[in-house]
């Protein structure tokens, strides 16, 4: 599985943006960013999904029988 952090940090790039275009444009501050692509773990999750949204993706919780099936 890929990490978050390579995930919008991989698809940040592929568009061509610097993380400061790329916060401005998913209406999030500069700082959440990078805090993703630092791979920080005390992020907000409404952040993340805004970020997450400029991908078409979201972050919901799992229950962990259905990882296991």
């Amino acid at each position: 599985m890929i990490q978050l952090s390579a995930f919008v940090k991989a698809r940040r790039k592929e568009v061509n943006l610097t993380q400061e275009e790329f916060a401005d444009r998913a209406g999030v501050a500069l700082t959440v960013v990078r805090k993703i692509e630092q791979g920080k773990t005390n992020l907000n999750m409404d952040k993340v999904n805004l970020v997450l949204s400029m991908f078409g993706h979201e972050l919901a919780p799992v229950d962990r029988k259905e990882i296991n099936e």
